[in-house]
C-alpha cells in the first residue's frame, strides 16, 4: 500500500510545551526556598524581587530561576502556539503567556541593586531617586509580566470554556483567575500604601499569592496540554493512500461504427 509521510506526530510537541510549561512553573516558585534557607528578608513585608536583588547574598541563585522560568515558559507558549490548533482566544492568550515569559527572563537581567522594604537607606535613595536606573526598569518589566500573566489567565480559560477544550481548566480557571485578580489587588494597593511612606500591608504576602497563583495556573494549563496529547490530538506519522476503485467486472461495450458516412464527407 502506498503511503505519503507527514510532520512527527503532534502528540510528541503536546509534550514538549507541556513540560516546558511545568518546568517554568517549578522554577518560578523558587522563592519558597526562603522557608528553609536564611535570606533575611521578612516574606509577609517583602517583595519577592527583593531576593534576588544586587546586595542580597542568595541574588545570583534567584536571578538565575527567574531567568530559567522566563525562558522555559516562553519555550512553552512559542511550542503550544505553532503545535496547537489556531483559534483566536486560544491565540491571543498563547501570546501573553509568552509576553509573562519573556518580560520574566528580562527582569531577571534588571536586578533592584537594594532591598527597599527591608534597608530604610535604600527605601530613602528610592525615593529621592538615587538609585540606578534598573529600578525604574525592573519596575516596568515586572509590570508586563503581570499584565501578559493576567491576560494569559483570562484568555485562555475563556477559550476552554468557548471551544469546549481542556475541561479541568475550564472549571477550575475561573476560579484561580478570580483569586489572581484579588491578590493583583491586594499587592497593587500594599505598593501604594509603601509608595506613600504608610507602611508595606503584607505586601510581601500579597506579591508571593500573586506568583504562586500564577505558577498553579501554568502547573493546571501543563496537564491540560499533556493529556491533550495522551486523549488521540497527535497526527498520524503515516496516512494511508485511499486505493484506486476496481475495475467494473462488466465493462460497457464500445459503440459500433456507423456503415453510413458522415454528414458533409462524401465518397473518397
Amino acid at each position: 500500500m502506498s503511503v505519503t509521510r507527514t510532520r512527527p506526530p503532534a502528540a510528541a510537541r503536546h509534550r514538549a510545551a507541556a513540560a516546558l510549561l511545568l518546568l517554568g512553573a517549578l522554577a518560578y516558585t523558587a522563592w519558597v526556598l526562603e522557608l528553609v534557607v536564611a535570606t533575611g528578608l521578612d516574606p509577609v513585608q517583602a517583595y519577592v524581587s527583593e531576593l534576588a536583588a544586587a546586595d542580597q547574598p542568595l541574588g545570583g541563585l534567584f536571578r538565575a530561576t527567574d531567568l530559567i522560568a522566563g525562558l522555559l515558559v516562553l519555550a512553552g507558549a512559542v511550542t503550544a502556539l505553532l503545535t496547537l490548533e489556531r483559534r483566536p482566544w486560544a491565540t491571543a492568550g498563547w501570546v501573553a503567556l509568552a509576553l509573562f515569559g519573556a518580560a520574566t527572563a528580562v527582569d531577571s537581567r534588571l536586578p533592584l541593586s537594594c532591598a527597599p522594604t527591608s534597608d530604610p537607606a535604600c527605601a530613602a535613595r528610592e525615593t529621592a531617586g538615587l538609585v540606578p536606573a534598573t529600578h525604574t526598569a525592573h519596575a516596568l518589566s515586572s509590570s508586563c509580566a503581570m499584565i501578559g500573566a493576567l491576560a494569559a489567565l483570562v484568555l485562555l480559560t475563556f477559550a476552554a470554556r468557548r471551544y469546549d477544550r481542556w475541561p479541568a481548566l475550564g472549571r477550575l480557571g475561573p476560579p484561580l483567575v478570580l483569586a489572581e485578580l484579588a491578590a493583583t489587588i491586594w499587592t497593587l494597593a500594599s505598593v501604594a500604601a509603601f509608595t506613600a511612606g504608610q507602611g508595606t500591608s503584607a505586601l510581601g504576602a500579597g506579591q508571593r499569592l500573586q506568583v504562586l497563583l500564577v505558577a498553579l495556573y501554568v502547573v493546571l494549563l501543563a496537564g491540560c496540554v499533556a493529556r491533550s496529547a495522551r486523549t488521540g490530538a497527535a497526527e498520524p506519522a503515516v496516512r494511508p493512500v485511499p486505493p484506486a476503485p476496481p475495475a467494473s467486472p462488466h465493462p460497457k461495450p464500445s459503440p459500433k461504427p456507423s456503415p453510413y458516412p458522415k454528414p458533409g464527407e462524401g465518397d473518397r
